[in-house]
């Protein structure tokens, strides 16, 4: 659940962008096709942003990511697909054999897709992984991670999942997620899972025989460098406020009442929106070089990448009074003019269905939740704005 009630007084360049995150080859395989009918688009103004008008253009511009450009079991892999089901959990589709169906449904019945790869193993079940993969599992339990936030209080554990050609459930990926947990790992995906699932203080022992916290697990992302870590620390961070977020609903706390590593969780959180806040450009957009320093390019899919997935992240993040700032209005409508922009070319998936799940969270928050943008969502703890 988003924070409702938090203190605000806490406190790669390019090729890191292109190498982690966005890539802006324009290949089937991983380009998100356009649509013959695109959402109108509308200019980047320094006015007052309307907050009527841009949610109608969110709609447009998620039914469109969402519709518009329909992926499929020939052209496309899990890495593309997964990310649309993050977005829009199971209203999002995917063709096979020309016949259309729910994504999500496809792939738990144990439908083919490149990339898409579960063994079942004496501990649970494992996602392959294909590091740094396009096609694949690109980081340790990637898959479950957005499993775990494509649903309300994620998926439930007890769904049915094909792997090796026998049912199995998700609970068995979990397990699988626990066991194999290791100190130095990039346990961004992982996080998510976790937190989403187990009570706050929960303790496991890993395959390896070391005893393990919540509270430790976050500590050690806390401590990792943003710099260097997957698209600007961006899925980090988001991890992290999951991981708060769920802290301070279970326990009835204040973020100032946080000690350890929960209390190291959210002086990074807050920093980086700070930085976010910082660097932003007069066009209202993010960084490319993310939480690190000021920068742009004249790439349209690096700012569309660096934008939507720092988006992401504040949707989560930030109070719900903080959504009403005008640098996060001016960044909302900065990132739906850019979806805008390129609805009639293909685009990087990853990037583009980050600022979809961006969107729908603010949307949610901001708008009021929609059938048509919010029913596969977690539930936000805060009301939405009338």
């Amino acid at each position: 659940m988003v924070r409702t009630s938090r203190p605000s007084a806490f406190f790669s360049v390019f090729s890191r962008l292109a190498t982690w995150c966005v890539v802006i080859t324009l290949a089937a395989a991983a380009g998100c096709g356009s649509a013959p009918t695109p959402p109108p688009m509308a200019e980047v103004s320094t006015e007052p942003v309307d907050t009527k008008s841009l949610c109608e253009r969110i709609d447009a511009v998620l039914a469109h990511a969402r519709d518009g450009r329909r992926l499929n079991t020939t052209d496309h892999a899990a890495w593309q697909v997964v990310h649309g089901i993050l977005a829009f959990g199971d209203a999002f589709p995917i063709e096979h054999n020309g016949v259309s169906s729910p994504a999500l449904d496809y792939l738990l019945a144990g439908g083919q897709l490149t990339g898409w790869t579960l063994r079942p193993t004496p501990v649970g079940v494992m996602a392959v992984l294909d590091p740094g993969s396009k096609t694949g599992q690109g980081h340790p339990d990637q898959w479950l991670g957005y499993l775990s936030q494509c649903a309300v209080d994620g998926m439930p554990l007890d769904t049915t999942i094909t792997a090796g050609g026998e049912d199995h459930r998700v609970v068995e990926l979990l397990n699988q997620a626990k066991h194999d947990l290791e100190q130095g790992q990039e346990a961004t995906w992982t996080l998510m899972a976790l937190s989403t699932y187990l009570p706050v203080d929960a303790s496991w022992t890993a395959g390896d025989g070391t005893e393990w916290t919540l509270e430790k697990l976050v500590a050690m992302e806390a401590a990792a460098d943003l710099a260097e870590s997957a698209c600007g620390g961006s899925h980090r961070l988001y991890g992290l406020t999951v991981a708060i977020n769920r802290y301070l609903a279970a326990t009835g706390s204040d973020a100032s009442e946080l000690t350890g590593g929960w209390a190291d969780a959210e002086q990074r959180i807050q920093g980086a929106i700070e930085n976010a806040r910082l660097y932003q450009q007069p066009d209202g957009t993010f960084s490319t070089n993310f939480f690190e320093r000021p920068s742009t390019s004249p790439d349209v899919f690096a700012r569309i990448g660096s934008t939507g997935h720092t988006f992401e992240f504040l949707a989560m993040a930030l109070e719900q009074n903080r959504l009403h700032e005008p640098w996060v209005s001016r960044a909302a409508d900065a990132l739906v003019t850019l979806l805008e922009q390129t609805a009639d070319v293909a685009v990087e998936c990853g990037g583009l269905y980050h600022a979809a799940h961006g969107l729908v969270l603010y949307r949610t928050r901001m708008c009021g939740e929609t059938t048509q943008t919010a029913q596969n969502t977690q539930q936000r703890g805060d009301e939405p704005s009338p």
